[in-house]
């Protein structure tokens, strides 16, 4: 079997995805996630460009071969447009193989080693009633674990509150909005977010809250430990992660668990992290941190220092990667959950998929290779429109991490 052609569909039906698909010369296919928010056309540009002709020819089962050809043999590596090039192949790649062995790609990796994959889902409210309410309502849909994000009085807008009736989708089009932001107010109001909430739901539901690295390490530590009465699942980015030994200073203060890494593409940006034990999940997903082989690779690193998984699962990523991780969540040891941030019907309908969610639980499907299609002449109804994330800046005007 041999790689004959491969080309990049991008659509936007309700968000941007990049989607390549790679040929073979038995006529089976497989589809890999492209798609890096807010900077599509470069992770486009890129395999059009520089990578996709490299393919032709080669064997679509050389996955590891592959890999380190297109990793190490460019010389300039890492980077999120240059990994989301890289995990777009890795995928597209193992596809193929379930496809051509007849068998979903969870067996390749080991067979499952659970019944199904653990996800949280989001719950939001511009105040605490209605963040109580919004994960009521989640439970009763059968969720097990719910992150749970709130305005903050005082702050006119909040991360991860929607506007509007709409569910929560942070890229928007056109250029990049502002967001308003403060330290202050933010760290005295989620303690009492959370008491409200376990007051309200119980001590059995898994309540997350993600700080999307807005906090110092002291800031971040000082949180946390305002949280353990509540024993949250995680406390999600406390603080940007570029210096890896700022978190040994916030697990020294708390043992409300951390999870990171949503924005690493490489390994090496959670080596320390894992290695001192001082993070309990790694959020890095597949999309951009390499694919499923590179991702085997940091979660079997991760296992040796017991830190469990839990990739970013929002709409930043095409139904491809949510089955790629489901698979990858099933098969490994380690695995400790999955966000689901479900994607518009929309978007179900131009990339139809066997995965399916059950009381708490997803679970990829029995099809061969990954369990998702694209329908490209749906897709051609929806061409790519500018977005952008938002910026946040501080009640004095300072540009802050968003």
């Amino acid at each position: 079997m041999k790689i004959v052609a491969a080309k990049l569909i991008v659509c936007s039906p309700d968000r941007n995805f990049v989607t390549l698909k790679i040929e073979t010369d038995e006529g089976i296919y497989g589809l890999g996630d492209a798609t890096l928010n807010g900077r599509e056309l470069a992770v486009a540009s890129y395999l059009e460009e520089h990578v996709i002709p490299c393919l032709i020819g080669r064997d679509p089962f050389a996955i590891e071969d592959v890999w380190q050809y297109l990793y190490r043999g460019a010389y300039w590596r890492r980077g999120p447009v240059t990994m989301t090039a890289i995990s777009a192949v890795d995928v597209a790649l193992w596809d193929i193989k379930g496809k051509a062995l007849h068998t979903p790609i969870y067996n390749l990796l080991g067979g499952k080693s659970r019944q199904g994959v653990l996800v949280y889902a989001h719950a939001n409210g511009s105040d605490i009633p209605g963040a109580i309410e919004s994960t009521k309502k989640l439970m009763a849909e059968g969720y097990l674990a719910v992150r749970v994000q709130c305005g903050v009085p005082g702050v006119a807008s909040s991360y991860g509150v929607p506007k509007g009736s709409k569910p929560y989708e942070p890229a928007e089009r056109g250029l990049p909005s502002e967001n308003v932001w403060s330290t202050e107010r933010y760290l005295n109001f989620v303690p009492q977010l959370f008491e409200a909430l376990r007051r309200e739901v119980g001590e059995d539901v898994h309540l997350l809250h993600d700080v999307h690295h807005r906090l110092t390490p002291i800031e971040a530590a000082r949180l946390g430990k305002a949280l353990e009465p509540y024993h949250l699942y995680w406390m999600e980015d406390p603080t940007p992660a570029e210096d890896q030994d700022a978190f040994r200073l916030i697990r020294q203060h708390t043992v409300t668990p951390i999870a990171t890494g949503e924005v690493f593409n490489s390994f090496w940006d959670a080596h320390d992290l894992i290695r001192n034990q001082w993070v309990d999940y790694l959020r890095m997903t597949i999309v951009h941190g390499g694919g499923i082989t590179a991702l085997k690779k940091a979660a079997d690193f991760a296992a040796v220092y017991q830190v469990k998984t839990g990739f970013h699962g929002a709409t930043d990523l095409s139904p491809v990667t949510m089955a790629a991780a489901l698979h990858f969540g099933l098969a490994i040891h380690n695995f400790g959950i999955q966000e689901h941030m479900p994607h518009t019907s929309l978007t179900d309908q131009v990339f139809p998929h066997a995965y399916r969610f059950d009381a708490g639980y997803m679970v990829p499907g029995d099809e061969p290779g990954l369990g998702v299609d694209i329908d490209e002449r749906l897709a051609q109804k929806y061409p790519y429109q500018r977005a952008y994330l938002p910026i946040a800046r501080k009640l004095d005007g300072t540009l802050t991490d968003w």
